[in-house]
């Protein structure tokens, strides 16, 4: 066996215990826990006994988990059909689902009638992601999956014949400079006859499989958007339980697309997102701004009167669709859930998707283990998903996110609309499939041709700066560790994205982490790793593909609640 040596990759000459399994899963989200609940599932049908590995790199199941959400409770009904009796967090069905085009101080309601039925939240449920996914793990573990949380899978073992035999998990107690601590801990070769990788939206691992197999190939690039989120404790008079808003328009211009989310659950929660789609142009338009501008709209700022922010946290975003779906199986594993991108972008929901991709998987899995296989390609899992309702998903809204990335959302949502009820109706789309074209970190103009964006202080009220909301998201880090921002060439940020760019890091990332730092000798560009939320922003948008996100140490990263 044999690791691939990428960016902060483990050294082979360290001697690491192994530990064998039938399967081995990558990510505690929606679609690693449905993959692992699913397997054994099948076994106690069976009678057989399947080993299942499950890793996690939060400090716990859920503690990375950001998301709306409204769900669809299709993947949910599949997987555990008496879900309600057995008490999962999904009690806040859907009461009132409004759709609104913002100016700077007012705004159109869009008609529902106007909204192909598939835009419909009515049957969906209003839920923290999070949360589900905690009971989620409660369920798998009962089941007998082994769940290892803050052990992050930080390197690829391969087969002498080039399949995927496993992952390596991170070494613990490495310090900043890279010396062992007192307190190292080498990480382990965690072995199955097939990995499952459910990393989620540019998972680190998934990334160097995509690449390694080639499975993009005649594919259109994968696309993103970053999605902000802050949970709101609102005043009782002021929550409307079940209550869906979406927006788009203001204050986001015509060419750049995104929009806004605001979902009232519990008691007194609402879940307030902002989404900006990451091929916008403007290398000073900063996501993070945006949003904090957003809450200054009236329809907003009447809403949050008297309320309280208690949670903040920001996540990529999976966009391209059905196009941009890659090759899901290899020798010895697969992609599941958003590291292969099955987001249905109109709709804004990906968990039902995530979950029954997850199924799909472990099934194929199963039967070859069934058939006493190990270390081939799951072909049966790309030929379930081909027939599944996920690609019927996807193929319907597959033109949604290109006509509105070339015609602006004034003109290219309409007709995004009208190909959705062309599909809905007909079967087929006028404009055929349609292709994203470029890369996101390729779309940004140069710093000379753009026009700077001037945004207004935070207020402390509706509005607030960076590093206290990362107090908000418990982000933590060991101090003492390798840097997981990975920069391919350190003079890039100074000599190339300042100039050319105005470096757009120090505005893209969520959470201050990238800053350019004027002194005696000049600029210089400072990574503050310790602020990182994961979102991964940087490793998808940065215009020279300098920065390369990996694994910290295990546990680091935010420790959401209720998100």
């Amino acid at each position: 066996m044999r690791t691939l040596d990428f960016g902060m990759a483990m050294a082979d000459s360290v001697e690491r215990e192994s530990m064998e399994y039938d399967v081995v899963i990558v990510g505690g989200g929606p679609a690693g826990l449905s993959a692992a609940i699913r397997l054994k599932q099948r076994a106690a049908e069976d009678g057989r006994e399947v080993s299942v590995c499950l890793l996690e790199k939060g400090s716990e199941i859920g503690a990375h988990i950001l998301s709306g959400a409204v769900i669809d409770p299709i993947g949910l009904d599949e997987l555990i059909p008496d879900w309600k009796e057995k008490g999962a967090p999904v009690d806040t069905p859907v009461t009132a689902d409004k759709f609104y085009y913002l100016g700077p101080a007012g705004a159109l309601r869009l008609p529902n009638f106007l909204m192909p039925p598939l835009m419909s939240n009515h049957g969906n449920y209003i839920v923290s992601l999070g949360n589900l996914c905690r009971w989620l793990g409660q369920q798998a573990e009962a089941l007998g999956v082994e769940i290892y949380p803050g052990f992050p899978a930080a390197d690829l073992v391969f087969g002498d014949k080039g399949e995927i035999k496993g992952v390596v998990t991170g070494d613990m107690g490495v310090a900043r400079d890279g010396h062992h601590k007192d307190s190292y801990t080498p990480g382990m070769n965690l072995i199955g006859k097939y990995t499952l990788f459910a990393e989620g939206a540019r998972g680190s691992l998934s990334k160097r499989l995509i690449a390694h197999y080639k499975l993009h190939e005649n594919r259109e690039p994968q696309k993103f958007g970053i999605g902000l989120k802050e949970l709101w404790e609102l005043d009782p008079a002021q929550h409307r339980k079940g209550l869906v808003m979406h927006t788009m328009g203001w204050p986001l211009d015509n060419a750049t697309g995104g929009g806004a989310f605001i979902y009232h659950w519990g008691e007194r929660f609402c879940a307030l997102g902002f989404v900006v789609h990451l091929n916008y142009e403007n290398p000073y338009l900063s996501p993070f701004d945006e949003f904090q501008r957003f809450k200054h709209h009236p329809l907003v700022a009447d809403m949050l009167k008297g309320g309280k922010r208690v949670g903040y946290g920001a996540r990529a975003i999976t966009e391209g669709g059905y196009q941009s779906v890659p090759k899901l199986a290899f020798p010895g594993g697969a992609l599941i859930g958003c590291g292969a991108g099955f987001v249905n972008v109109p709709r804004i929901k990906g968990s039902h998707n995530a979950m029954k991709t997850g199924m799909l998987a472990a099934e194929a899995a199963f039967d070859a283990l069934g058939a006493g296989r190990s270390g081939d390609v799951l072909e049966s899992y790309e030929e379930g998903y081909a027939s599944s309702h996920v690609r019927t998903d996807l193929k319907r809204v597959r033109n949604v996110k290109p006509l509105w990335s070339r015609f602006g959302t004034a003109l290219g949502v309409p007709l995004g609309g009208f190909d959705m009820w062309c599909n809905q109706l007909f079967g087929v789309s006028p404009f055929g499939t349609l292709r994203h074209r470029k890369p996101d970190y390729a779309t940004l103009e140069k710093a000379a041709r753009a026009k700077p964006i001037a945004y207004p202080k935070p207020d402390g009220v509706l509005s607030f700066d960076k590093l206290s909301s990362v107090f908000l998201s418990n982000t933590n880090h060991e101090e003492d560790q390798p840097v997981h921002l990975v920069l391919k060439d350190a003079s890039i940020p100074i000599k190339v994205n300042l100039p050319q760019y105005a470096e757009p890091a120090q505005r893209y990332c969520p959470a201050g982490v990238y800053e350019v730092v004027q002194d005696a000798a000049g600029a210089r560009f400072q990574i503050n790793a310790q602020n990182c939320v994961h979102c991964k922003t940087c490793d998808i948008k940065d215009p020279s593909q300098n920065i390369t996100w990996v694994t910290p140490e295990g546990g680091g990263g935010p420790n959401y609640s209720n998100m």
